[in-house]
C-alpha cells in the first residue's frame, strides 16, 4: 500500500461521511444509511450467486444474532451486523457459484456501459469491477437522486438485455444491494484497493472480469495497485 496516497487531497467528486449532516436509516434484510451528497461503496450480485445451503446457514445465523441483540438495536450493533453479513457473503460470491453471466465479455461490457451511462447526470461512478456473478462499485448519487433509484435503473437495463439475449426469463439480480457510506479518504483507499484486487484474490482469469477507475482519479493519484 502506498502510504503517500493518504497525504494527497481527496479525489474529484468524493465526499465522505459528514459529521454535521443528518443521516437517514432504514432496514430491509440489511440496514442502510443515507446522507445527502455522500459517496457509497456498493456491491450487488446475481440472484443465484450463493448456494441455498449457504443462505440457510445465513438465515440460521441471523436468527441467533437477533436473539442475542433484541430490539431496540443500537447503531453500533447494526453496523457490526452489516459488516458480518458483508464479510460472509463476499467470500461466498467470490467462489463463482451460479450462472455467472458476466464471464462473457459481451455481458461484462454491457454492465460496464450501464454503470457509466448516466455519468454526471444521475450519479458519479468513480470505479468498479465487474466479476462473473457480482459487481463492486464506488458511486455518488447526484443531487435529487437516490442511490436505490440509480442502482435499480442500472440493474433493470442489464437484466432485460441479458434475459433477452439468452432467451430466458426470471430474476437476474438479488433484489437488495449491499452498500455503505465511505467514511473518509483512508476508508476510500481501502475500498478502491479491495475493488481492484478482487479478481486476483478470487482467482478469476483476466478474460472473465472488467474493472475501471475514473481518469480524473488516476490523475490525482488514486488508482488500483496490484502489488
Amino acid at each position: 500500500m502506498n502510504i503517500e496516497t493518504f497525504n494527497k487531497p481527496a479525489p474529484p467528486n468524493f465526499r465522505g461521511l459528514h459529521p454535521d449532516l443528518p443521516l437517514r436509516t432504514y432496514h430491509r434484510h440489511l440496514p442502510h444509511w443515507r446522507q445527502e451528497g455522500a459517496t457509497y461503496a456498493v456491491t450487488f450480485r446475481q440472484a443465484d450467486s450463493i448456494p441455498q445451503t449457504h443462505l440457510q446457514a445465513l438465515k440460521h445465523w441471523r436468527a441467533i444474532w437477533e436473539q442475542q441483540h433484541p430490539e431496540p438495536r443500537t447503531e453500533i450493533e447494526w453496523k457490526q451486523f452489516a459488516q458480518e453479513i458483508t464479510n460472509k457473503t463476499e467470500r461466498w460470491i467470490d467462489e463463482g457459484y451460479g450462472s455467472c453471466v458476466f464471464r462473457e465479455s459481451k455481458f461484462s461490457r454491457m454492465m460496464s456501459d450501464s454503470l457509466l451511462h448516466f455519468q454526471n447526470q444521475r450519479h458519479f461512478t468513480s470505479c468498479f469491477v465487474v466479476m462473473p456473478n457480482h459487481v463492486h462499485a464506488v458511486m455518488r448519487p447526484m443531487s435529487s437522486f437516490e442511490l436505490e433509484d440509480c442502482l435499480q435503473r442500472i440493474k433493470q437495463y442489464v437484466s432485460t438485455h441479458v434475459n433477452k439475449n439468452l432467451k430466458q426469463e426470471g430474476t437476474l439480480w438479488e433484489e437488495e444491494s449491499y452498500d455503505r457510506i465511505v467514511r473518509d479518504e483512508d476508508h476510500l483507499w481501502k475500498v478502491v484497493q479491495y475493488i481492484g484486487r478482487n479478481p486476483k484474490k478470487a482467482g478469476i482469469p483476466v478474460a472473465q472480469w472488467v474493472r475501471w477507475i475514473h481518469p480524473d482519479w488516476q490523475a490525482a493519484g488514486w488508482d488500483f495497485h496490484d502489488d
